[in-house]
């Protein structure tokens, strides 16, 4: 049985989506959903039944799943990059974490697991993900984050388990992110409500109006590669998931005017005082690591993704593809 946490979530959905479509179906999907639509993701998908976080991890530590799990895949997190309650954040972020890891080193199983760019902070110390003591993180977001690889890597367990640091991932399932959806989803719906698109200016010299920079991936690209690394049970490390190729806000806005056959039209507006100290201006992953794997893939170009996107799902309004 594969367990995987989030698997109700943006990521976690497209990859059970990517399992099924390989004929695997014994699956713990493990979540938490409360009040959120994002049960709407799992719909005409195949796994063998549903657990909230909690009751999990309870019957991980019971012994319930004794000889049953083969692997956990786990995406499953708090990844809201505004979230203030630094207890919320750890308890789900990093000790949740470090619980299914600890486990999963006990029981010989293999874990691997999300993290993020956001432990880069403004990257000063650049994206290669062979540095992590020195790395500034933004917000409590990416702390929390960096703390688990960083208990990862002093409990020696990077050659037991697999991470990735995922940099902006957009796709099909994200609409229940409510504001952390991508970008890309926030244009779709602006251009089809107002006719433009709205973007934050720029608020250092170094980058015009729309032209800061991040590393775009499709969540289809994302579930390639995690299926690679399944395949690959000796591939183990923590490595950047990304393009490699950072572009700008105006071009991916351009894309979805593009993929909608529309002129683009772009607003520029203030950014909040609350995410100027915390605003990356610029990241863009160093594969070189993770494309001298198996995992290795040649990833979309920006324009074709988006593309794919618009008009596979948003113009379809497909909410469970």
């Amino acid at each position: 049985m594969i367990v995987l946490t989030g698997g109700a979530g943006f990521i976690g959905s497209n990859y059970l989506k990517r399992l099924n479509h390989e004929g695997i179906d014994d699956i713990l999907v493990v979540d938490h959903f409360g009040q959120s639509e994002k049960w709407k993701n799992c719909v005409g998908k195949k796994f063998r039944t549903m657990i909230d976080k909690d009751a999990f991890l309870y019957g991980l530590e019971q012994g319930s799943f004794q000889d049953s799990i083969d692997l956990i895949v786990h995406l499953g997190a708090c990844t809201d990059t505004t979230e203030r309650d630094g207890d919320y954040l750890f308890e789900n972020n990093y000790h949740y974490s470090v619980k299914l890891a600890m486990y999963c080193v006990q029981h010989d199983i293999r874990m691997i697991y999300a993290s993020s760019a956001a432990t880069y902070g403004l990257g000063e110390y650049g994206y290669e993900d062979t540095v992590f003591d020195s790395l500034r993180p933004l917000n409590m977001y990416g702390f929390s984050k960096h703390v688990f690889d960083l208990w990862v890597r002093q409990n020696a367990l990077d050659d037991r388990l697999c991470g990735l640091k995922f940099f902006n991932v957009f796709g099909p399932n994200e609409a229940h992110k409510g504001s952390m959806a991508s970008m890309v989803y926030k244009a779709y719906r602006q251009v089809k409500e107002s006719g433009r698109v709205k973007l934050f200016r720029s608020t250092i010299a170094e980058y015009a109006d729309g032209e800061q920079k991040r590393d775009f991936i499709y969540v289809n690209d994302v579930s390639d590669v995690l299926w690679k690394i399944q395949q690959d049970s000796s591939l183990s490390g923590i490595y950047n998931l990304g393009t490699g190729m950072a572009r700008s806000w105006n071009e991916l806005a351009s894309a979805v005017f593009n993929a909608l056959g529309q002129e683009t039209t772009i607003e520029y507006v203030d950014m909040p005082e609350s995410l100027v100290d915390q605003y990356q201006n610029f990241t863009q992953a160093d594969m070189h690591r993770l494309q001298a794997t198996s995992a290795a893939h040649t990833f979309m170009s920006l324009e074709d993704s988006v593309r794919d996107y618009v008009q596979t799902y948003l113009m379809k309004r497909w909410t469970n593809a």
